[in-house]
């Protein structure tokens, strides 16, 4: 009975982060922008995660959704940089600093 309300309110964060992510990404246009809207998400599914493990506490099921809510935001911050690195060297031709790129140099 304790322990409905708080994962009530996990689950409905989680799921709520999730979709909203999902909304994002169908209305953003460049695929840069959409990379930025996928974070959100893997916190989502840690949030689950979470909910999953005060529900059934340090067992074997709360141990894996444990396990997978943590690489999902460890693969999640890995995976966004590797797609936006091949985005630009796809459009670019290099990841490197362009000739005609306009880039702002802080003084030391």
């Amino acid at each position: 009975m304790t322990r409905e309300l708080p994962v009530a309110i996990l689950l409905v964060a989680g799921v709520t982060l999730i979709v909203l992510s999902a909304l994002a990404i169908l209305v953003m246009r460049n695929t840069l922008d959409r990379l930025h809207y996928l974070g959100p998400a893997s916190l989502g599914t840690l949030l689950v995660a979470i909910a999953i493990v005060v529900e059934e506490s340090f067992s074997l099921i709360g141990d894996k959704a444990l396990a997978v809510g943590v690489f999902a935001v460890l693969s999640g911050v890995v995976l966004n940089h590797v797609t936006a690195r091949a985005v630009r060297v796809h459009e670019l031709g290099g990841w490197g600093i362009q000739n005609d790129e306009q880039v702002e140099v802080e003084e030391r």
